[in-house]
Parts: C-alpha cells; structure tokens; sequence
C-alpha cells in the first residue's frame, strides 16, 4: 500500500516554478522576444574621408565619414537590421542663427543618404533626423528670435529641410524638434512633393531629459547651447497624459509611428503609448543610456550580453515595436547567433 499521507497546513496549489524548471518550457511560455528586425542603428557623420572620431562619452561609439557609413549600412543588411538613422556632426564655419545648411541638398546628411542608396537600395530603411540643432550656431532645434525660439517659422525650415532628405534617399523623416503643427505640415509639404510614400517618425514624446548630454557631444551642439536648455518645447519629465495628447495630435495630424525619448527612464509613457493608442511605437535608448550601461560593462559591474539585450528586450515588454539603439550591431550578431 501507498504509505503517501496528504500535507497538512499551508501548501501551494499553484507553483509558478514548474513552468521555469526547463530551457525549452521558459522559452515556450515566453511573452516577449527581441529580435534584430526590432533594431534601428543609429549612426553619427563627420566630413572627410575613412576617418574614425571617438566620442569620448560613449565608448565604444565613433563619429565616421561618408565612405565608412556606407560600409556600415552594407554591415548592417548583412546583420539583418531594418533600418539605421543618421546624424550629422555640421563643420562650426556652416553652423548659423537661421540655419541654412540644414537646407542644403549637398549637406552632409544629404550626401550620406544618396551614397548609401546607391549602395544598398531599398534593403536599409535610412532615418533623417528632421531639427535644426545640428545646425544652429546656438544649438536649439528652432530658430530663435530676442531670445525666445519661435514655433511657425521653425515649421517652414523643417518643412524644406524634410524635402531636401527626401529627395536624397531618406525612406523616413524623424522629426525631433518638439514645434507644434510640425507633423501635418512636413506631412503636406512631402505630400505636395511628391514623396507620398515617406514614413514619418516622430519624437512625439521627447522630454527635456538629463541623458541626452552624450549626444551633444556627438553633434557637436553642446558648446553652442551652453547652460541653455529646452524646456519650452521639449516635455517636462514629470508629465506623462501629456505624451497621450502629444502622440495623439502626431498621428492626426500624419504620422506613421511615434517615439519616445528617452527610453528605460520613460517605459511607462512607451507603455501607454502602446496600450492606449495601439500603432507602432519606438523607443529611443538614448546616449545617457548608452553611456551608464558601457561604463559599467567597462569596468566590469555587469556582464555585457546580458545586461545589453536585457535592455532591449524591457523596450519589447513595454510594447515598443522599435528600438533605436548605438548597441544595434552588437545585439544583431548575439540574436542572429
């Protein structure tokens, strides 16, 4: 005879372990998973010719030229990454108060887009930063009038500026300037140009954040904004119902998905995004981000696979369909094993 006995007293019917004994039953009740088609790589330029500049805030992170982006873009189809997002670092002598070159067809984004074009075709999803502040001798993403940055005229120039990018190969227009009306206008202006089939992303959520220093640095804006900051058109950090009404007007007014910015500080605002007005999402792990997780890896505090694609993979719980990341290529070669 069976000498089982019942337990007496407390004993749990439901144990949430058993599901977590094996590999192959944690991966099977799995909710989330990253995977590199959720990676955007963004990518920092500089003018000349196979050069590399570190940038000393990000480890591990380099400004490139033209010629070297292009063979970035190759690796990054290779990789099996979407898409990548360009950002300029605009030579002093060209920086000015209205911004001019932000406008110009043979700037040194412009140029970037067409030689990567030429190169990969449509295989690479190619982003264009739509602001000015790269631009700026002052270092705002708007153009600044007795000291105030004003919004209309802003919205003019960024108008041009997204033309410009879409005539030289950008697949999608990322406006991160924070002016308001500016979706439905570049929306009307690319439609009024014929690019009806460009996406635009836009930083629908972009708060006055303390993580974006790294890249100032990288655009070389930091200098010429100073002890400024942009807290009358980027979001205060403490309000989260305004990013609904924000990211609400975005896609009224034309946009094909939002973003976040900053990310893991801000997975609460990508979660309700993503809940409440359930269209793509993306989120930015900003150069704060970057730089507190690599300084860790560096000197060793946690392990670098495991912490980076956790990282990432919280952006996917949190709902975000993409991830802008400088760690894009790193995680693309461990996900693609």
């Amino acid at each position: 005879m069976s000498m089982w006995q019942p337990v007496r007293g407390p004993f749990p019917a439901t144990r949430m372990r058993r599901l977590r004994r094996y590999a192959w039953s944690r991966s099977m009740v799995e909710e989330h998973r990253l995977d590199v088609a959720n990676l955007i790589w963004p990518v920092f330029l500089i003018e000349g010719a196979r050069q590399r500049e570190p940038i000393g805030a990000m480890p591990g992170v380099e400004r490139i030229t033209i010629d070297l982006a292009v063979d970035a873009a190759v690796d990054a189809v290779q990789l099996g990454i979407p898409a990548m997002a360009l950002f300029p670092k605009t030579p002093i002598h060209l920086k000015s108060e209205s911004a001019e070159e932000s406008c110009n067809q043979n700037n040194l984004v412009c140029r970037a887009l067409r030689a990567i074009r030429d190169r990969v075709g449509d295989s690479l999803g190619l982003l264009a930063d739509v602001a000015l502040d790269p631009y700026t001798s002052h270092g705002h993403d708007g153009l600044m009038v007795d000291g105030q940055i004003v919004n209309d005229p802003t919205v003019e120039v960024l108008c041009r500026q997204a033309i410009v990018q879409a005539e030289a190969g950008a697949t999608v227009l990322a406006p991160s300037d924070m002016m308001d009306g500016r979706i439905g206008a570049i929306r009307r202006a690319l439609d009024e140009s014929g690019f009806t089939d460009a996406l635009i992303m836009s930083y629908a959520a972009k708060y006055a954040s303390a993580f974006y220093g790294p890249f100032r640095e990288a655009v070389g804006s930091a200098s010429a904004l100073g002890k400024g900051d942009k807290k009358t058109y980027q979001m205060n950090p403490a309000n989260g119902k305004e990013a609904l009404h924000e990211a609400a007007l975005d896609l009224e007014e034309g946009a094909d998905w939002v973003m976040v910015k900053p990310g893991m500080p801000y997975l609460d605002i990508v979660s309700q995004l993503a809940q409440s007005l359930q269209v793509p999402v993306a989120a930015y792990q900003v150069s704060g981000e970057y730089a507190m997780l690599q300084g860790a890896i560096d000197h060793g505090w946690l392990a670098e696979k495991a912490a980076i694609l956790e990282s990432l993979l919280c952006f996917r719980r949190a709902g975000a369909t993409s991830i802008l990341t400088y760690f894009a290529p790193r995680a693309a070669r461990w996900l693609n094993g």
